[in-house]
């Protein structure tokens, strides 16, 4: 699980200043295809969310195609083409849900068991320690989520601002260890990040992993900068060296140079594969009468990557279609159309 010691190639090493020129990251509904959805729709909708499954959904060749996307090739894609005007909140909610479903289990957000997330600025800030920031309307920073997918829908934009950014965690250790191979390694050595609270009662209010772990040919991030220097509050938290400062620093710099960013329009849907990709999110500034709101999912594929025991203190688990999300004792899941 050591620094591979060598650059890295595949789809999954692509660079966003190259991707940007190209919309091969962009797959259009067809019309068939939202006649599947909306079929499906019709036959879900005096259901609750949780009794939805995956099979709700005819087997169609365009979920193939984004698992293929996800898992084998660059780790995300933008569906387009939905029309969210006509249609109410719980009615978006189930057609981003029968989609997800098809790909995988849907997890637990938070600690309220929110299976059916929502990202929108709630009036918080990052610097209370028990809120995350995905609550409130300041840039975010290239972070991973909990989960092996993670699934948002725009159902509405902000004023100005909230632009999503992607970026190669593959690419991005190229770039490091081609100019510091010792910084580099420096990021495949444990370090401590904040749960925010949402933590199981007696376990530490910290999780210790690499930022990066190279296993089974697969190299795989796991990142949160903010969450890692608020951990730093914690007496038993082991303190950042300098070294891990300027690995760090290095890190969130090429993430910056290599991005890909997007505007999600009304209706769009991204698919993201934390596990090869890390996502930001501009800052933004809301329309009070239309604030910016998505839908999120966090999602565990049975057919998802192998990952090394190292991620059971995070994931509960690290066997594939049961792994992520918040894991604390006697939570009960919920699917709620508000945040």
């Amino acid at each position: 699980m050591s620094c591979p010691e060598r650059l890295l190639d595949g789809p999954a090493a692509w660079d966003g200043r190259e991707l940007s020129r190209t919309s091969t990251w962009i797959r259009a509904f067809t019309k068939a295809e939202l006649g599947t959805l909306h079929a499906a729709l019709d036959r879900v909708r005096d259901r609750t969310f949780l009794d939805i499954t995956g099979d709700d959904l005819p087997a169609m060749p365009l979920i193939e195609e984004i698992r293929a996307d996800l898992l084998q090739g660059r780790g995300f894609t933008l569906l387009r083409g939905i029309d969210v005007t006509g249609l109410s909140t719980e009615d978006a909610a189930r057609l981003f849900w029968l989609i997800g479903s098809r790909l995988g289990r849907a997890l637990p957000q938070n600690a309220k068991g929110h299976v059916l997330g929502h990202v929108k600025d709630l009036g918080l800030r990052s610097d209370d320690p028990s809120v995350r920031i995905y609550q409130t309307s300041e840039r975010q920073g290239f972070h991973t989520d909990s989960c092996d997918v993670v699934g948002l829908m725009c159902l509405s934009t902000a004023r100005r601002g909230g632009l999503s950014s992607l970026a190669s965690t593959w690419t991005a250790y190229n770039e490091v260890f081609r100019r510091r191979p010792d910084l580099a390694r420096t990021l495949f050595d444990p370090i401590w990040t904040d749960h925010r609270g949402e933590h199981p009662p007696g376990a530490p209010p910290w999780f210790s992993i690499p930022v990066l772990t190279w296993d089974r040919k697969h190299l795989i991030g796991i990142y949160q900068r903010r969450y890692i220097e608020s951990a730093q509050r914690f007496p038993g938290a082991t303190r950042l060296s300098s070294l891990q400062v300027e690995a760090l620093d290095l890190f969130d710099g090429v993430l910056e140079e290599i991005a890909i960013r997007m505007a999600l329009e009304p209706g769009d849907i991204q698919f993201v594969h934390n596990h090869q990709i890390l996502h930001d999110r501009t800052a933004f500034e809301d329309d009070p009468a239309k604030p910016r709101h998505l839908l999120r999912l966090w999602l565990s594929p049975k057919e998802g990557w192998p990952l090394p025991p190292v991620f059971a203190e995070r994931f509960g688990t690290v066997t594939p279609g049961e792994r992520g999300g918040i894991r604390i004792p006697g939570l009960s899941l919920v699917a709620s159309l508000t945040p």
